[in-house]
């Protein structure tokens, strides 16, 4: 089986965003560009990552190559919903990310799980060195964009269930089975 690459380099859009009620979320990445519309699927804690690594790398392409540093407020945030339709072109196991000095941008590549290893849970880290063999989606991003990005998965994270202030974990409408109450139910 052959291998796709999806580069939108650059997209006219790249989003994190979710399809389904908090608690029952699902997460994807989504490119759009060239009349072309790209979905992949991933975990809330790979966005998370995402964001955060994102973040260090803005900081560190700054200190070491003197990139301008965006701001942290984005002017005109995208907080339209996917776009539609949202069909998956695969899940993603690895993330990448790199900083490219000559142009002064961003390249993050989410590539796809490893189906010779079924077993395996999706890898929430950033990794380099990745299997030629797999699909991925390539985007390359100004500095602006990726802080743009940044903004939309932290308020995307953020809009979930909100978090329990013993151990946590999301609060279920419910009722939630709080792990530091030793198994009473707290209403």
């Amino acid at each position: 089986m052959t291998h796709q690459v999806f580069a939108f380099e650059p997209p006219e859009r790249f989003v994190a965003g979710t399809v389904g009620p908090p608690g029952e979320r699902a997460f994807f990445l989504q490119a759009r560009g060239g009349g072309r519309l790209v979905t992949v699927a991933l975990e809330k804690v790979q966005v998370a990552l995402l964001a955060e690594k994102l973040e260090e790398l803005l900081t560190e392409a700054h200190r070491r190559f003197d990139m301008p540093m965006p701001g942290t407020e984005v002017s005109d945030p995208d907080n339209e919903p996917l776009d539609a339709p949202v069909d998956e072109e695969f899940r993603v196991g690895t993330l990448g990310l790199a900083y490219d000095v000559d142009s002064e941008t961003v390249i993050i590549e989410a590539i796809a799980v490893n189906e010779a290893e079924p077993d395996t849970e999706p890898d929430d880290s950033l990794d380099e060195e990745v299997d030629e063999d797999l699909d991925r989606l390539r985007v390359r991003l100004t500095p602006g964009e990726v802080r743009a990005f940044i903004a939309r998965a932290r308020r995307l994270l953020s809009a979930g269930r909100p978090p329990c202030p013993l151990c946590g974990q999301p609060l279920d409408p419910a009722g939630h089975l709080c792990p530091r109450h030793n198994g009473y139910h707290r209403r």
